[in-house]
């Protein structure tokens, strides 16, 4: 099976099972790999080789020098040769954007930039030539710390306060796809995911807007189709945004789940991951915590899509869960839910006081 080649050539499973089985069928140690390189590569660990873990799968067998890195608008190149290359222009001083693993247009532009300061032609592909100039002037790198740097500068650079900088809030799905739904009871109506998020996004721009800062929402209210991560993500880099937050609910097969959670980018092992992001999903998790009735599920790297592909700090916060009668119950609660806006807010504004 192609998926137990790749998972044995990244050292996650043997190259054929120990008990001598078949190593076409999908059995409990294959099972246990997809989970281990999910939870590794920071994606959702459900053990299903869906397409964003396949996408990984890909993206992760990639070493510095196996092919020429460049940017294409089309169909950008991916993969961890590419975030390699990333943290080597980092710790050069070259700003690459953080440590994704997407030749984008920032990548490129770095890469022309180091091109010129070494003698070599701008045309920012690493090739052979290329990369030999950034082994030879290779500094120890340390998962990204120069990108970690710049993006801290650039918060600081917008001041104490909001005002004047550009926030997008997305309200996590909509268009259709209900996302996760609590059912009608005695005592309340259903509720789906997309409503319930549109309505705290909503909420959050309203408090941005008051204190100055541009907040822009990924959707409007009657939106026509479901927005992909992708399409999420392309709007915030479009609108220059300084900050993203993507505001969800969660549900579980046990309705004994329950709480908050904030996600920002980044993988289990710490390589790679935006420090900014990281401070704010801290922030946001905080005061959720401390305003609200819901338990504390902490903060979590991910790489999903929205807070990979955002060339700007990004967190996705998870708002109790539809599928527990009591968070559910919250969640019905147009009270509950301004409280939960007005702590995401205040941490937003905990984040530009203290850079």
């Amino acid at each position: 099976m192609d998926i137990r080649r790749q998972l044995s050539a990244l050292g996650f499973v043997a190259a054929a099972p120990l008990d001598g089985g078949d190593p076409a069928i999908f059995g409990t140690d294959l099972d246990a790999a997809v989970r281990a390189f999910q939870q590794r590569r920071g994606l959702l660990v459900d053990g299903i080789v869906g397409a964003q873990t396949l996408r990984s799968l890909d993206e992760a067998h990639w070493r510095l020098g196996d092919r020429l890195l460049h940017f294409q608008v089309s169909a950008l190149m991916r993969g961890d040769d590419i975030a390699e290359l990333q943290q080597r222009l980092a710790a050069l001083g070259f700003d690459a954007g953080r440590a994704d693993g997407v030749f984008g247009p920032q990548t490129h532009a770095a890469v022309q930039e180091f091109q010129q300061h070494t003698g070599l032609t701008a045309d920012g592909t690493c090739g052979p030539a290329t990369l030999h100039a950034l082994t030879r002037l290779a500094r120890p790198i340390t998962g990204g710390s120069g990108a970690a740097l710049l993006e801290h500068s650039a918060l600081r650079s917008l001041g104490s306060t909001p005002a004047g900088s550009t926030i997008v809030i997305d309200a996590g799905h909509g268009g259709g796809d209900h996302g996760c739904t609590a059912p009608a009871t005695a005592s309340a109506a259903s509720l789906a995911e997309a409503d319930i998020a549109f309505d705290i996004a909503s909420r959050i721009e309203g408090r941005l807007t008051a204190m100055g800062a541009q907040a822009l929402l990924t959707h409007a209210a009657d939106l026509a189709a479901p927005l992909t991560e992708t399409e999420r993500a392309d709007f915030a880099n479009r609108a220059q945004a300084d900050l993203v937050i993507s505001i969800h609910t969660d549900a579980s097969e046990s309705s004994h789940a329950s709480g908050a959670a904030t996600y920002y980018f980044g993988t289990q092992d710490g390589t790679r991951h935006s420090m900014v992001g990281q401070r704010l999903a801290q922030m946001i998790q905080d005061e959720i915590t401390t305003s609200v009735d819901l338990q504390d599920g902490r903060t979590h790297p991910m790489t999903w899509d929205l807070l990979r592909l955002t060339r700007m700090p990004a967190v996705r916060v998870e708002i109790g869960y539809l599928s527990n009668p009591a968070d559910a119950a919250h969640l019905a609660d147009p009270a509950f839910r301004d409280s939960a806006a007005e702590a995401i807010a205040r941490g937003v504004v905990r984040l530009f006081s203290d850079a």
